[in-house]
């Protein structure tokens, strides 16, 4: 009971409850080992004793904890202080704001921000805390909207350097916010990856990075930097040259329907860039790029400097000399003395990076779009990444992130990311949160926030271990919804939560009330709880009209089937083809076939499928009048489906057997679609015709 009560006050759970009813106990050395990653000794009974007092003792010798957190307008009142003590509030602003701990002493109006606030009792004892004071809610689309979801890297068009990027990105926004009254386009993690190296390919999956703080230059178009222009004589010819392998990169996809190879693309953008690299800046770029740097600070030196060590010795951190693996020690800064023009180098493709993001948001902006960009937050980051090596510190050592045994997953999940230890957020006012935040909602509309139960808790799992031998870690809810409100107060951004799966009571409404936006995918949105005539429960399709409106809604994300897949079965006999399948083929057929009868049953019930249900790509349009149905305040569009994509862009449970993530958007017979032609798709415009006229949407 003394290692229960130990974990518990660290947030660490010693059971939990997959479904109503079932409760499954967390295997004891879990438990110490997650402790004990948390800095905590329950190795044994007399330790768990020393951590108890160490707690209790630190509990009335503390005045503040390490982080209050307040919303706007309450009041400033932290538990157990002594009477007459003197709060005092330094504001971000460098304001300072005196005031008594009684109840009446508060300032009348502290400003949203993080500020720090410091105690002093009448017998001269002092303590002192981080002070985040958030809005009450975050902001709210201005208006319903409508707009496009997409995996840049599928998004080709005719000047691609072998795959999608922030120019197509920019070209897409312009056009569908002209053409279709659209008011954002959603993407993937544009976060950086950890290269690949000796042989090795880089990781194609967006949402296990080197850094989530930075942008990958793999997304940069070359031609649109403007050193670009200033080339002359042999540079200029090898620019040509350079170009030319790029032009047959994007050939061999488009016209030759082959995969996307990004390392292929990378090494011919780094190339062009470090030629790039040797054009001088003029002097308003220069200025802007000194700006860049001061503003990015240490995180920016951090990430460049792990860049630049690891063209020398190799991508994983953990393998290097002992003494580069602490980003503050003396041979890392006589490291970094060396290595200052590779530093440099990677830090203006920060930068350069950065303005192409900009230029986008701006492009999606001026087409009238209400939003604009939406980025994409992965949960985590790769262990032998960037911001794994800068912020160690701030991450739990040995542990990984993922999820317990569920009926998705029967043996549970482990995703190899590592995650932020809770204390350590706590003790920095939650820091790298707040910067990671500040830096992805630098050009953004929108902000989606991959797996965002995780603001509440995540599943753990000891190195060595099973992912069914994880539990479950807490995090201040009130601090991470609290930090969220205030950065997309100051960007003036929405937040969408992707919340599907298994979300344990009270996290949706604790999202909604703070108006963080949930996602609802239409083939997951049933009635589980209407009972049918025997009293047994049964999950019909959940009526426009119930559905939330605090959502994006959509018909499908990229980690399940396209529209049309679903519709044809197609995704059934993909996964039989990949020996996925836990059940005979037939019955997976049969119930899948069932599932979207009852769906299609619904539609043309409501009056959405008048072509009837026999043809494919009015089934298509039925899905979205659907959700122009509901009141969902966002509506997605994947854009594959626009032209009958079949290929979901990434098939979980599976590594070499599928082609994840690297897949252009195509055409119902696989065939490669470049952004020109679906410009110009006639399926495409039907559709989007469909959706402007059945929706309240805006026109453009």
């Amino acid at each position: 009971m003394s290692r229960a009560r130990l974990a518990q006050l660290h947030g660490v759970a010693t059971s939990y409850s997959p479904s109503p009813g079932r409760t499954v106990d967390v295997p004891e050395d879990t438990v110490v080992a997650v402790l004990a990653a948390l800095g905590v000794d329950a190795s044994t009974p007399r330790a768990v004793r020393a951590a108890l007092a160490e707690h209790e003792q630190d509990a009335q010798q503390r005045l503040l904890p390490p982080t209050v957190v307040l919303r706007e307008g309450a009041r400033l009142s932290p538990a157990r202080l002594p009477a007459g003590t003197a709060l005092r509030v330094v504001t971000e602003d460098g304001r300072t704001l005196e005031c008594d701990g009684s109840p009446g002493g508060h300032p009348r109006a502290l400003p949203p921000g993080v500020h720090a606030l410091h105690a002093r009792t009448a017998d001269g004892r002092s303590a002192s805390a981080h002070l985040i004071v958030a809005p009450h809610r975050l902001p709210a689309p201005p208006e319903r909207g409508h707009g496009f979801l997409v995996q840049l890297y599928s998004l080709l068009s005719a000047r691609s350097w072998g795959m999608g990027d922030l120019g197509d990105l920019a070209e897409l926004a312009a056009w569908s916010g002209r053409t279709f009254g659209a008011d954002f386009v959603q993407v993937n993690p544009l976060h950086a990856a950890v290269p690949g190296h000796a042989g090795a390919p880089t990781d194609p999956s967006p949402y296990r990075p080197s850094s989530r703080r930075f942008p990958d230059p793999v997304h940069l178009r070359i031609e649109e930097i403007p050193e670009f222009a200033c080339l002359t004589g042999p540079d200029r010819d090898r620019a040509g040259q350079l170009a030319a392998e790029a032009a047959a990169l994007r050939d061999a996809v488009l016209q030759r329907g082959e995969l996307i190879d990004r390392d292929a693309v990378w090494d011919v953008k780094r190339r062009a860039l470090e030629l790039l690299h040797t054009v001088p800046l003029g002097p308003g770029r220069r200025a802007a790029y000194c700006d860049f740097l001061a503003d990015r600070g240490r995180a920016l030196e951090d990430h460049a400097t792990w860049c630049a060590l690891a063209e020398v010795h190799g991508p994983d951190w953990r393998s290097w000399p002992a003494a580069l693996q602490d980003p503050r020690s003396a041979a890392t800064a006589r490291a970094r003395g060396g290595l200052l023009d590779r530093i440099d180098f990677h830090s203006r493709l920060a930068w350069l990076t950065d303005c192409q993001l900009a230029a986008a948001q701006c492009s999606a902006r001026a087409s009238g779009m209400r939003i604009g960009l939406v980025h994409d937050l992965a949960v985590g980051v790769h262990p032998s990444g960037a911001d794994a090596w800068a912020q160690q510190d701030a991450f739990a050592p040995g542990m990984s992130v993922g999820a317990p045994p569920d009926a998705f997953s029967p043996r549970g999940q482990d995703w190899g990311l590592p995650p932020w230890r809770p204390d350590a957020l706590r003790a920095t006012g939650h820091a790298p949160y707040r910067e990671l935040l500040r830096a992805l909602l630098r050009h953004a509309g929108a902000l989606r926030i991959d797996h965002v139960m995780g603001l509440f808790r995540l599943w753990w799992v000891p190195q060595g271990c099973e992912p069914a031998q994880g539990t479950y870690v807490r995090y201040d809810a009130e601090a991470m919804l609290g930090v969220l409100a205030l950065e997309a107060h100051r960007a003036g951004a929405v937040v969408i939560g992707e919340d599907l799966g298994t979300v344990e009571p009270g996290v949706r409404e604790a999202l909604a009330d703070r108006g963080v936006l949930g996602t609802s995918v239409l083939w997951f949105e049933r009635d589980w709880a209407r009972p049918d005539g025997d009293g047994s429960p049964r999950a019909e399709p959940l009526e426009p009209g119930r559905w939330r409106s605090g959502c994006l809604a959509t018909a499908t994300t990229h980690d399940l089937p396209s529209t049309a897949a679903r519709l044809t079965g197609g995704h059934v006999t993909l996964r039989h083809r990949l020996g996925l399948l836990t059940r005979p083929l037939a019955v997976e057929q049969r119930e899948a076939a069932a599932e979207t009868a009852e769906w299609l049953a619904l539609f043309a019930r409501l009056g959405l499928l008048p072509e009837g249900p026999d043809d494919e790509e009015a089934a298509v349009k039925a899905v979205h009048r659907f959700l122009l149905r509901t009141p969902a305040q966002l509506v997605g569009v994947w854009l594959p489906d626009t032209v009958g994509d079949r290929r979901p862009q990434n098939l979980p449970g599976t590594w070499d057997q599928y082609p994840n993530w690297r897949l252009p958007v195509a055409d119902a017979a696989g065939r490669p679609v470049s952004l020109e032609e679906l410009a110009t798709s006639p399926r495409l415009h039907a559709l989007m015709t469909e959706i402007r006229r059945s929706g309240r949407v805006r026109s453009p």
